[in-house]
């Protein structure tokens, strides 16, 4: 089970005495969070407190009281917490308890000579937020575009994987695109409208899934996952147990943080959302740019500083030639086998910090041999539905953002887009 990054700490404050169903209420709430799959959890026995009640409770040899403090701290994914946080505050009647962010360094049994040999339902994510084939087409763009899912699984009435629906299905297949082909330009009001329009539709998940499957099963091996992902071009795969039902998620970074997780880094962090009211406002301006004669070692040292993953190629005057992200680096590049540059992507992916540049990455590549050409790119005048129309056409989630003479000026991601939409409705 997958526990790095970002995660929440619960802390349950109660007292010695306090009891459950006949049972004292700190066991009961062990014995609830284990039997839910919950990370884990400590319980921790105070030597002295006060509480809502004002009364001080402690434990010296004059007067050993029978109800000390006791402290119940969990730590756990935000998915798990709002499916269990419900029946906890229920079994805790008296006491107190805190959520708060915190970093997960580190969550493994201990180490094993071959890591990609384990299972995988060792390594997945237990918590998938899925829909079911009526599941209207509402509810699915509050998920994925309110919510922020990147993903959401179709299940049958037996938990048996359908299809898959991402943000790209719901643009393409419910209409929206269409519409957008039909009126470039859309006030916010309009897209407020539009939206509207798409919740009212009588569409439901079954026609808006990808569909079939890849699945990997709870008992294949690491080792089978990276072959399945590889093939297929996948970021992630649904994990099935012995019956077909679905049990999990299982991604890249899961499994190079299970490889080196004796060195964990955290993942990172999807792009903060920026808001505004214009492509200027919503562009990214730090984005990492090289010249078409940039060789290799550059354009990886590029990379790894901004953390984008991805470098814009321009000329002299700024004019944008191409773009390279680190999956054209695996693609076209003769070091793509190369341990040394596949290391430093693998870092770059899981958020690692960089090390020193490898001897064996002095190839006479250039931008100009690995970047993908032409771009598409968008005016820095305009407007949503006109960028969001462009992503949809052509499968792109980033768009260079250029001025009037076609001169760079910065990168614009979908997902700040679709929330800045979103956020006006």
């Amino acid at each position: 089970m997958q526990l790095q990054g970002k995660a929440l700490r619960v802390t349950i404050y109660i007292g010695e005495s306090d009891r459950y169903q006949g049972k004292a209420l700190y066991m009961a709430l062990l014995q609830f969070l284990k039997q839910e799959g919950a990370s884990g959890a400590t319980v921790v026995r105070g030597l002295a407190g006060f509480g809502a009640r004002s009364r001080i409770h402690t434990a010296t040899i004059v007067d050993l009281s029978t109800d000390l403090p006791i402290r119940v701290e969990w730590v756990d994914q935000a998915e798990v917490m709002d499916r269990l946080l419900p029946q906890v505050r229920q079994m805790v009647d008296d006491g107190l308890i805190t959520v708060e962010e915190v970093d997960v360094l580190q969550y493994a049994p201990g180490r094993q000579p071959d890591p990609l040999a384990q299972p995988v339902q060792d390594v997945m994510r237990t918590e998938v937020v899925t829909v079911v084939p009526n599941t209207s087409v509402a509810a699915i763009v509050t998920l994925l575009l309110q919510r922020g899912y990147r993903s959401l699984p179709v299940v049958d009435d037996n938990g048996r994987p359908q299809g898959i629906i991402t943000d790209g299905d719901l643009l393409n297949r419910a209409g929206l695109s269409a519409r957008l082909d039909l009126q470039a330009e859309l006030s916010a009001v309009e897209w407020q409208q539009q939206l509207a329009e798409l919740r009212a539709q009588d569409v439901t998940a079954v026609s808006l899934m990808t569909s079939p499957l890849i699945t990997i099963p709870t008992t294949a091996p690491l080792r089978q996952a990276v072959q399945v992902m590889t093939e297929h071009d996948l970021k992630r795969l649904p994990v099935v147990d012995g019956n077909g039902r679905l049990a999990g998620w299982i991604s890249r970074v899961d499994i190079l943080r299970t490889v080196e997780y004796h060195q964990p880094a955290a993942e990172v962090e999807p792009e903060s959302l920026v808001a505004g009211a214009t492509i200027r406002e919503l562009m990214y301006r730090d984005v990492p740019t090289v010249s078409s004669q940039t060789r290799l070692e550059e354009i990886v040292r590029a990379l790894e500083h901004n953390r984008r993953r991805r470098a814009v190629v321009v000329d002299d005057n700024q004019h944008v030639l191409g773009i390279i992200t680190d999956g054209d680096l695996l693609r076209r590049s003769q070091q793509e086998a190369h341990p040394g540059l596949l290391d430093r992507l693998r870092r770059l992916v899981t958020g690692q910090p960089a090390v020193a540049s490898s001897p064996l990455l002095n190839a006479a590549e250039t931008a100009a041999d690995l970047m993908t050409s032409p771009v598409i790119t968008i005016p820095v005048t305009a407007s949503f539905a006109a960028a969001l129309r462009l992503m949809v056409q052509h499968g792109v989630k980033r768009l260079p953002v250029v001025d009037g003479d076609g001169r760079l000026l910065g990168l614009l991601g979908r997902a700040s887009l679709l929330r800045s939409l979103i956020d006006e409705t």
